[in-house]
């Protein structure tokens, strides 16, 4: 019995056909980005990401962002410039072979090591204490799945919380909403649409080799652990990444301070400077930038 033949990388397919209609596509002008690095003789480069030509408007990842792009392998994201540094992806150099498999990886260890790194030194003292209140020195652990509408203390009476709940908000349908809206006021400046390689939104700055992190944490695999978390607790998808920043929709926000504290405590462990250079402690976060959010950003000095 013949074998079937291989399936091509999905990439590969786009190196010889940019607009992707042999994958089901209707691409704007664009093309793949070879990893860098040493090329193998008589090969041709890896390819690493498919990227458009021009900045892409609003509609543009709704538009991409379909059953025939996961059928194809692929995630759809929004790659965003910053000043001076135009263009990151193609002047900077990614290492996805460096890092190492998000499935090794579980978000509980990750995040209680990363609020050890960020934590006040007890010489601090009470303004320490302040920028992690309510919370001590100890990792608070992890977040409620969630949200729920009514009141945190749970109803014997209600309905089973693990069973799915048809009138939740679609989590893709909320990436396209904010990615709209992020194009529409400003915040993503010319921004361009990328094809990555990946089963899931959450792996796709561990298959990129995206080191926007690297100041806290340098295997983005980890930083993909925390993000699938999200993903499956809050509806959490990823919309765009810049250079050192990443943009997450979330369909299902926590509703009140109290279910946003020990997220924003979460946020904290994952992106300190979001308070260090931001809000300035946990609580003061929680208000302007978890409860009921959703958008969470997050970016790394």
């Amino acid at each position: 019995m013949a074998k079937p033949p291989k399936r091509r990388d999905p990439l590969s397919v786009l190196t010889d056909d940019p607009q992707g209609r042999s994958l089901g596509l209707d691409l704007p002008p664009g093309g793949v980005v070879p990893r860098a690095g040493r090329r193998r003789w008589g090969k041709a480069p890896e390819p690493l990401v498919w990227v458009s030509d021009e900045a892409v408007g609003v509609g543009a990842l709704a538009a991409h962002r379909g059953p025939h792009l996961a059928a194809a392998g692929l995630q759809a994201v929004l790659l965003q410039d910053r000043p001076r540094l135009e263009r990151w992806w193609r002047d900077r150099e990614f290492a996805p072979e460096r890092m190492s498999d998000p499935d090794d990886h579980h978000v509980e260890p990750v995040l209680r090591e990363f609020w050890s790194r960020v934590v006040p030194d007890p010489e601090e003292g009470e303004e320490g204490e302040e920028i992690i209140a309510p919370f001590g020195r100890d990792w608070p652990g992890l977040a409620v799945a969630g949200p729920s509408a009514g009141p945190d203390a749970p109803d014997p009476d209600a309905p089973d919380p693990d069973a799915p709940d048809p009138d939740a908000p679609d989590p893709e349908v909320a990436a396209c909403e904010l990615a709209d809206e992020l194009i529409d006021r400003g915040w993503l400046l010319a921004p361009r649409l990328a094809l990555v390689p990946s089963r899931r939104g959450a792996d796709v700055p561990t298959a990129l080799g995206w080191g926007g992190s690297t100041n806290h944490e340098n295997d983005t695999a980890l930083i993909s652990a925390v993000l699938r978390s999200w993903e499956d607790r809050f509806g959490a998808r990823l919309v765009a990444l810049g250079f050192d920043e990443l943009h997450l929709s979330v369909a299902l926000p926590p509703p009140t301070t109290a279910r946003a504290l020990p997220v924003a405590a979460e946020h904290f462990a994952f992106s300190p400077d979001n308070i260090w250079q931001g809000s300035g402690s946990v609580r003061a976060y929680t208000d302007e930038a978890v409860t009921g959010s959703g958008h969470w950003a997050f970016w790394w000095d």
